[in-house]
């Protein structure tokens, strides 16, 4: 059995991370940490969990696990790797952002790999340390992929994408509170948003010579999780092209779907899917890219990372089914 521990255990992507742990068949949860909630039974955070689990948070860490994640704020695992130790052995799947930029990803002789499978798959397979992606960034991300790999983009992007209120973390703040969110829509760090870095990032990988801009409107959604992205620009090929581009590109990649009937959020949401919709009018593709920001977004990615640096299969523990109703 791999066993995992937990870091920053009273959030929600740790809080979905031990939804889906509690059932893989091949891990167990070793320890939870908190210092918050330390000695408290994990329900007292994660309330569904109640009757599931006869865990506590701890305060301490073992330092031999098989795999750690990292479920912090962003920009507090490095600091919390320097104070921490861990075995030779123990791999680091980081759910934050410290690592996920290439100027970043060297860090105390640690190399951290972008965690995105359908990117990145071989090497993640090979990793000791992983860096995984933002939520926004992975629904924009898996929409450009087959674009930018084909090297047709050619024009800027524009993309605006809606997320829950799971997608601000679980410290209550003013545009979380219910009263405000509910019945209430807004957007927010237009057009500078910190996974810009990581989507670009990508993008170059695959189309070095890309240099139009990705022009991105991040939305507040009255929902609790989920992402609904929608992304256009100019493309000149037919829509057939267009879709046999993506379906070579995701054939062998179990967790994203294409199609070019309407979709919606609630076909993904609980599980770690990504339901891709194309469509053409003119020159112009539209891109509709639907992930639940805590399991695909996070989460579910994390345990899918973990999966491939087993070797394990990439989907076990993961066939999870959404809720249409």
């Amino acid at each position: 059995m791999i066993t995992t521990g937990i870091i920053g255990g009273s959030g929600y992507t740790a809080g979905e991370l031990i939804r889906i742990l509690m059932f893989h068949p091949h891990a167990t949860i070793d320890f939870v940490y908190s210092t918050t909630n330390a000695g408290k039974p994990l329900s007292v955070a994660h309330h569904d969990l109640l009757g599931d689990i006869e865990m506590n948070f701890t305060d301490t860490v073992n330092p031999n696990v098989n795999v750690v994640f990292l479920c912090l704020g962003h920009g507090k695992s490095k600091s919390f790797l320097e104070q921490n130790q861990f075995a030779s052995h123990t791999k680091i799947i980081d759910l934050g952002n410290d690592f996920r930029l290439t100027k970043d990803k060297e860090f105390d002789s640690k190399s951290f790999v972008y965690g995105l499978p359908e990117l990145n798959k071989a090497a993640i397979k090979n990793a000791q340390f992983i860096a995984n992606p933002g939520c926004f960034a992975t629904a924009i991300q898996l929409a450009l992929l087959p674009l930018a790999k084909a090297g047709i983009l050619t024009t800027d992007v524009h993309i605006n994408a809606t997320t829950g209120s799971t997608g601000a973390g679980v410290t209550p703040s003013e545009t979380t509170h219910f009263s405000w969110r509910s019945n209430n829509m807004s957007h927010y760090k237009a057009f500078e948003h910190q996974h810009l870095g990581e989507i670009n990032q990508t993008i170059h990988q695959l189309q070095a010579e890309y240099t139009n801009e990705l022009i991105f409107v991040p939305n507040r959604g009255d929902f609790a999780r989920g992402i609904f992205a929608t992304l256009y620009t100019t493309i000149e090929e037919n829509l057939e092209d267009v879709v046999a581009k993506y379906e070579t590109y995701y054939q062998d990649q179990p967790f994203v779907t294409v199609t070019t009937a309407g979709i919606n959020m609630k076909q993904v949401v609980q599980t770690n899917k990504c339901i891709i919709s194309l469509m053409k009018k003119g020159n112009r593709l539209l891109i509709t890219s639907v992930i639940d920001n805590l399991t695909k977004g996070a989460s579910g990615q994390a345990i899918q990372n973990m999966n491939l640096m087993f070797g394990l299969d990439e989907t076990t523990g993961l066939h999870l089914k959404p809720s249409g109703f």
